[in-house]
């Protein structure tokens, strides 16, 4: 007897999508008798394990990732679309009294002002510590205060803003906006913003493109706006 069990798509992703990839793999197996399940994990790490030939059926990450792993020929660059983008947040544990983030001035003051700033491993936090080094404050092991603290690949810093590992902290607003116990004070002002495209392709080693494929257009789909719009993220 043939087996009548839905095929199952199997993906991964960075942390700054998580949350909104499982609200819309949700949504879309409601509708098609499909499985979907994303495994989200440090935008680094599933670079790494998709570079390690991992099979998958698709990949969802920063578009520079993207790029790197088309160039590696380990995803099909003919599938490769923009999914969402996601604008970098400020957030501050709650008790300290919440500094003006809305010019470039008075966030510089602000992570002049703290004890300890976290950012990520991903892009933004890459542009934050060049942003940093623009503004002319030290990023090193022996730099003056402020203390720079790197969240570990898959840790959101938000947590570490919670937890009072660190005063302020900046991070994709999609990988904040749900977080407990933080002042999410919003959005880098226009100025100093960066915005990240996340991006999907079939990975090179899906034996299920079709049906991939179908995925990837649902997600760039009008359906998917309003959750897209509920994570603080747009369509790309």
């Amino acid at each position: 007897m043939m087996s009548t069990e839905p095929e199952t798509l199997k993906g991964i992703s960075s942390m700054a999508t998580q949350h909104l990839l499982a609200q819309l793999a949700d949504q879309y197996v409601h509708e098609h008798p499909v499985r979907v399940q994303i495994e989200s994990v440090g935008g680094v790490k599933a670079e790494k394990r998709v570079l390690e030939d991992e099979p998958f059926d698709f990949v969802i990450l920063a578009s520079g990732a993207m790029e790197r792993l088309a160039a590696a020929g380990k995803i099909d660059r003919d599938s490769l679309v923009g999914v969402v983008s996601s604008s970098i947040a400020v957030a501050t544990r709650l008790g300290l009294a919440a500094p003006d983030v809305h010019s470039e001035d008075s966030i510089r003051d602000a992570v002049r002002n703290a004890r300890t700033v976290g950012y990520s491993t991903g892009p933004s936090g890459q542009y934050i510590l060049r942003l940093l080094e623009k503004w002319g404050i030290p990023t090193g092991s022996d730099a003056r205060q402020p203390q720079m603290v790197e969240a570990r690949p898959g840790v959101p810093v938000g947590s570490l803003v919670a937890s009072g590992e660190v005063d302020i902290g900046f991070q994709q607003i999609s990988e904040l906006i749900d977080v407990e116990g933080i002042n999410l004070l919003g959005l880098l002002p226009d100025p100093i913003q960066k915005t990240t495209v996340f991006s999907a392709a079939i990975a090179s080693s899906s034996h299920r493109q079709e049906a991939t494929r179908a995925f990837l257009r649902f997600l760039v789909s009008p359906a998917t706006e309003p959750a897209k719009k509920a994570h603080g993220m747009s369509a790309a």
